[in-house]
């Protein structure tokens, strides 16, 4: 059975909040920050209504699946994701229990560090225009969707107005120094080939991923969310081909519903449709059950 969606957190914790996000909720809970995965869906720098229920446990239970996997390849910020142990600051446990995550307070480097497998989206409109990727020049006569020869490392300059700002290797290096951009490049290579990998056996592509990253006691640790259908391009083996847009096991259903209205992207669109959210709620959960084989 689905449970309620959690359009915010608010009103179920005892604590300051500290950010709200288009998803998460960040909570002060002193030493440490309570991680609050709500529901909300956005779309075109949107948030949408309603919120899509199961959306919010499937990312965080997802994040703290792979922050595990990955641990003796990258430390992370996870502290714990047991919902008992926040005592009277859940207010109700039960709508709590699968999205929250206690978290160390690390620094963030602005920074989204986008690996890239495949070339398609915005990859494929950069070099459709100049042949490059975020400064990187490719091979004549790519076409969409093809793998790279190589993964490639196509960082953003985070903003948190408006969109993130592709940037090339070099850009990197001058705005947060040679040795830390070399290091957040040699980090998500590797984090990328070991879930493009642990992918593939599940009849996975990840086609593309990012991540954040963040400096704690001087050390340099994965935080955020990874490898979640938010931050992550999944495509089903099966649909895979060249020069076609592949349906990505995510918000898709979203993309496609607001594409197919006259909707003008420039103001708060319409209510989703039922059927939408419902589809949506099933994409989600469909992933993370292919991913983890757990119910």
């Amino acid at each position: 059975m689905t449970s309620p969606a959690v359009s915010t957190a608010v009103e179920l914790v005892a604590a300051p909040l500290l950010y709200k996000g288009k998803v998460r909720e960040l909570y002060d809970l002193g030493e440490h920050m309570l991680v609050v995965v709500t529901d909300r869906i956005s779309a075109f720098d949107y948030v949408l209504d309603p919120a899509v229920p199961e959306k919010g446990n499937v990312l965080n239970r997802l994040s703290a699946f792979w922050f595990e996997q990955t641990a003796e390849l990258m430390a992370n910020h996870v502290v714990h994701t047991d919902v008992e142990l926040l005592g009277d600051i859940a207010k109700n446990k039960a709508l709590l229990k699968d999205r929250i995550m206690v978290v160390r307070k690390a620094e963030r480097i602005d920074m989204e560090c986008v690996v890239r497998g495949y070339i398609t989206g915005g990859g494929w409109r950069q070099y459709q225009a100049s042949g490059e990727v975020n400064g990187i020049k490719l091979p004549e006569g790519m076409r969409k969707n093809e793998a790279f020869p190589e993964p490639i490392f196509t960082p953003a300059a985070k903003n948190d107005v408006g969109h993130d700002e592709d940037i090339s290797m070099g850009q990197m290096k001058q705005m947060i120094g040679e040795e830390l951009a070399l290091e957040l490049q040699e980090k998500s290579l590797k984090l990328y080939g070991f879930a493009r990998d642990y992918c593939a056996e599940r009849g996975i592509i990840l086609a593309d991923c990012k991540f954040e990253f963040g400096i704690l006691d001087g050390k340099v640790i994965l935080i955020d969310e990874i490898f979640t259908p938010d931050a992550s391009r999944f495509w089903a083996k099966e649909n895979y081909a060249l020069d076609i847009e592949i349906d990505s096991m995510d918000k898709e259903p979203v993309r496609t519903y607001l594409a197919s209205t006259t909707w003008d992207k420039n103001s708060q669109p319409d209510p989703l449709p039922a059927e939408v959210v419902e589809e949506t709620t099933r994409r989600y959960v469909d992933i993370y059950r292919r991913l983890t084989a757990q119910a």
